[in-house]
């Protein structure tokens, strides 16, 4: 084969070899960060606010003039 050539080859292979390894590091540092910050949460967990009065029930309409006139409004807003 051609001098040129096989050190094309060679650049190319060291290239991607380069790429691949950065990538693998990148995936490897994801998962540790994951568990790390896993066990922490576990650790110092947030604080979850009271809610005052409970879940509220949300009205429901069998009436669909109100859907209606809601589209015409967004529909006629600029």
């Amino acid at each position: 084969m051609n001098e040129t050539l096989m050190q094309g080859v060679s650049v190319m292979l060291i290239g991607m070899g380069t790429v691949v390894a950065f990538l693998c590091v990148t995936i490897i540092s994801m998962f540790v960060m994951s568990f790390v910050i896993g066990k922490l949460n576990k650790l110092f967990p947030e604080a979850v606010p009271a809610v005052a009065g409970g879940a509220k029930k949300i009205a429901t309409s069998n009436d669909d003039s109100e859907v209606a006139a809601a589209i015409v409004a967004a529909l006629f807003k600029k």
